[in-house]
């Protein structure tokens, strides 16, 4: 029998009968037994679909592109004097926790607007938030509120609708549509890595910001038009509490609280230790410029091979070795060569944690839930997210400065390592719980 087509009598029969009774002023969200029913409505392609994917990657250009570029501008302004290193890192930390603190609310936010006006309102709040930065970069406490509070509310609003609305377009093909979703960010990242560089040499810092928060704007805002979703995203409530009695979602919740530790060590300080070995700065901009590429194609490849080998065991494998590159490569990185394969390495590892993990809770957890249950593991981030990297700024501090020897670098490489190791640890243990057989697709 053929499928009935989204938006059908059949379909739209099949959806009320497997969500379940719903009371008028609150839908419920489907029992996970119907899972199979939901997914075998999901068109897996067409233009529509791609169109999505297309729109959502460029708001994940600017995002994650401005977000993973930051290193560059706070080597600049600690040059120029405005703060230290950990004390900047905290800026650009406090706009990725963001998507943290922010992530039950923002999943009710796409509820209520819809995933077009939350991304068209995600990628105004960035394109402000950087314009309005140009004219705080003499005053740290003012680019906390522009490039910490309003970047940053507007990247947790653009994080959460490309993290679940790809899902309600793609079943077997989601690893690869979240790839291109996630690589973009990637691609951000390395393109907008060497604008800045160049920004910042020809204009100053202050005009940086501004430049880039028009051209976010400028194609953001198109971008955004093209995202909708194709049903409406229901939640029950913020927090569905069944989720913990399950212990894959306890697994899963702790290893990403643990995971996002390590994941902007790298690129925040890439600059301040490149400068430490005796590379310029426009070596150091071509670092986070390569990291960020190798974030792109980890992204893609990583998301394309859990359609192949299963998102959890690419999820342990983008951890691994996001673990070993900084416990084993980096400390003993004193010059370019061993720099750039660090720099290969972390970022494909960096990447493929990012785009894996919304396909673990969507294969898991079923499109109809991934909203809730990605809300949920997204706020057990916050604490990485917010204190992963000023951590490091403070150990580095602490052993002599971004001045001092390379041996001053080594505490917080190794507390960035042992993080993402115990992340690993954790999804290790999801692993073998569902599966014991090592080859086995999971």
């Amino acid at each position: 029998m053929p499928e009935a087509a989204p938006g059908s009598a059949p379909s739209i029969e099949l959806e009320r009968r497997s969500a379940g009774p719903r009371l008028p002023s609150e839908p419920q969200l489907p029992p996970a037994s119907n899972i199979s029913a939901h997914e075998s409505q999901v068109p897996d392609g067409g233009y529509g679909s791609w169109a999505v994917v297309f729109g959502c990657a460029v708001l994940t250009w600017w995002f994650v592109g401005s977000t993973y570029s930051w290193g560059l501008m706070q080597a600049a302004l600690v040059k120029q004097g405005l703060s230290s290193a950990s004390t900047l890192s905290f800026v650009g930390s406090s706009t990725a926790a963001c998507i943290s603190a922010l992530g039950l609310i923002n999943a009710r936010v796409i509820r209520f607007l819809g995933a077009r006006r939350t991304a068209l309102l995600g990628i105004s709040l960035i394109g402000l938030g950087q314009i309005l930065s140009g004219f705080a970069t003499l005053n740290i406490g003012a680019l906390f509120v522009t490039f910490g509070a309003v970047t940053g509310i507007g990247t947790s609003l653009c994080f959460m609708v490309v993290s679940v609305t790809p899902a309600q377009y793609f079943n077997k093909r989601r690893g690869l549509a979240n790839g291109i979703v996630y690589a973009g960010g990637g691609l951000g990242g390395a393109v907008t890595s060497f604008a800045i560089d160049a920004l910042i040499k020809s204009v100053g810092p202050a005009w940086t910001f501004r430049t880039i928060g028009f051209i976010t704007l400028a194609t953001g805002v198109p971008a955004a038009c093209l995202i909708k979703e194709r049903t409406t995203i229901r939640t029950a409530g913020f927090i569905e509490w069944s989720l913990f009695r399950d212990p894959r979602f306890i697994i899963l919740f702790f290893a990403g609280a643990i995971g996002t530790f390590p994941l902007f060590v790298a690129p925040f300080f890439l600059p301040l230790y490149s400068n430490s070995v005796g590379l310029s700065s426009g070596v150091g901009a071509g670092l986070v410029a390569g990291f960020n590429f190798s974030s792109a194609l980890g992204r893609f490849g990583f998301g394309f091979a859990s359609d192949i080998l299963g998102p959890v065991n690419v999820l342990f494998f983008a951890l691994l070795l996001s673990a070993i590159s900084m416990l084993a490569i980096w400390p003993v990185s004193t010059s370019l060569a061993p720099l750039v394969l660090f720099v290969v390495i972390n970022g494909a590892a960096n990447g493929g944690f990012f785009s894996t993990m919304p396909t673990v809770v969507g294969n898991v957890f079923g499109s109809a839930r991934v909203s809730v249950a990605m809300g949920m593991i997204v706020t057990g981030w916050a604490g990485g997210y917010l204190m992963g990297a000023p951590i490091a700024g403070y150990l580095l501090n602490a052993y002599g400065g971004a001045e001092s020897t390379l041996s001053a670098y080594h505490p917080a490489m190794f507390y960035a390592g042992s993080m993402g190791m115990g992340a690993t640890g954790l999804v290790s243990l999801m692993r073998f719980r569902t599966s014991t057989r090592f080859f086995q697709k999971v």
